[in-house]
Parts: C-alpha cells; structure tokens; sequence
C-alpha cells in the first residue's frame, strides 16, 4: 500500500498526507489540530498513528498548525534549519525530536525515503518533495505547491512521478482583473509567487509519462481561480493529447479520497 490524500489546501491552511501499511506522515501542517483530526476522521484514519510532520516552507498556510500538532500527536518535526529559525516564535516548543533536513538531501522515515528539493518560493528556505515507498520502484508521488514557476530542477525531480499534487493557483485573467493591490498580483505572478492553472499544464506536459495515473491540483486561490476553471485548463490539455488520469481539484474545506500512488 502506497496512498496519498489531501487533507486541505488553499490559502487558509495546507496539509498532505501520505501512507504505507507501516507509516503515516503529514507533510506541512496549516490547520488547527482539531481540524487535521477531523480530515483524517473523515477519511476514517485515525491522528494517533502518525509518524512524523514534514513542514516545506515558514508561511503561516503551511506551518501555524505544526508546533500545536508535533505536541499532540508526540511526533517529531522535519524541517530545515532556516525554515525553523525563521519560524521558531509561532512553533513553539518542540517537544519529541527536531529533524533537520537540507534540499537535495534525502531521508527516510519508516519505509518511506522523502526527497525534498528547492522550491522558487518567496520564503527562508522552500522545499517540494517527492517522496517513494522503500523497496517499491515504480510507484513515485510528487507533491510540489508554492513554487513561481517550472525550473529545471523541478522537472528533473519529478521525472517518472505516478501521482503529482500540484500547484494550480490562479487564472490569469481573473488575477490581473481581481481585486488583488496591483502589488501582490506582481507578488503571485512572480517567479517567487505561485503557478497559475497554465503554468501546471505546462509542468505536467514536460513530465507526462505512461504511468501518470492522478493529478491533485492544489492550492487554488478563492479570489483568482476556480475549481472548474482548474479542472478545465489541465483537462482540456490530457483531452488534447488523448491522456487518461485520474484529475482531482483538492478544497480548502474537504479531504481529497485516497488514491494509490
């Protein structure tokens, strides 16, 4: 078993969930505790058995859940030293074990080898990951949000995934017609800002491969996206180059299904 599910994403809170038969980790932790629990529950797995948070950058979205949650679940943290240091104040003490990890360095947890690489985000030190069950080859998830745009790196890491979360932030249009300050449009449109719904088709057309079996496109803007319009910008193009996968748009509100990865 090798499964993977979003538990929210958005700009109020991310969390990702990834399991084995012997191993369960959160990777980044943007909701209250109660709120983590209850997205597991109505998955019907239970918090009890998690292993070990992973947090891939300091913005609030990602991290203001994990201090409070490590706490509760009596796990320990995962996360860059510059990325701790630049939000030791909002986490807390961290009371069963602080794992520091580097980009371009791999661990394991359990049976499960994370990777996690540099992610073109406007941040003290951001990560994507793709991580791979231990002793199974052919099976890879990529989970890559917050990113400004597809570098070389990226594409490289996620050679040969089989599920991607994905980034697919904004639409373009309605981010230049939005309500946004002219500003933070500049912000999101930027190489240290987010991926618009084009710019993850453009990601999974340089990776796409026969064994690409589910896109979760995540992090959706409220203001500046849908998720039809999502859906549809990554549809049209696998209905384009006649590509069957499982597409899911993941909420800020409710817990993708499980899928294997």
């Amino acid at each position: 078993m090798f499964k993977t599910a979003v538990l929210a994403s958005g700009s109020k809170g991310n969390c990702f969930l990834v399991k084995t038969e012997n191993t369960k980790i959160l990777v980044d932790a943007g909701l209250s505790v109660k709120k983590t629990v209850q997205q597991m529950q109505s998955l019907l797995l239970t918090y009890e058995k998690i292993n070990a948070v992973i947090i891939s950058h300091d913005h609030n979205d990602h991290i203001k859940g994990a201090g409070a949650l490590t706490r509760k679940l009596g796990v320990p943290l995962y996360i860059s030293q510059k990325t701790y240091l630049a939000s030791k104040k909002k986490l807390g003490t961290i009371k069963h074990g602080l794992v520091h990890f580097e980009n371009g360095n791999s661990f394991v947890i359990g049976d499960l080898e994370i990777h996690p690489f540099a992610s073109s985000h406007d941040t003290a030190d951001g990560s994507n990951f793709v991580i791979m069950k231990l002793g199974d080859e052919k099976r890879k998830l990529g989970i890559v949000t917050d990113l400004g745009y597809p570098s070389r790196l990226t594409i490289q890491r996620l050679t040969g995934v089989t599920t991607i979360i994905l980034e697919s932030n904004h639409d373009e249009k309605m981010l230049l017609e939005g309500p946004y300050p002219w500003e933070l449009k500049q912000r999101v449109r930027s190489r240290e800002g987010h991926l618009s719904n084009n710019q993850a088709v453009s990601i999974v057309s340089r990776i796409i491969h026969p064994e690409l079996k589910n896109i979760i496109l995540a992090h959706l803007s409220e203001k500046n996206n849908t998720p039809q319009l999502a859906y549809d910008t990554m549809q049209n193009f696998l209905e384009s180059i006649n590509f069957e996968l499982n597409l899911i748009v993941s909420s800020q509100n409710e817990a993708t299904e499980l899928v294997d990865v």
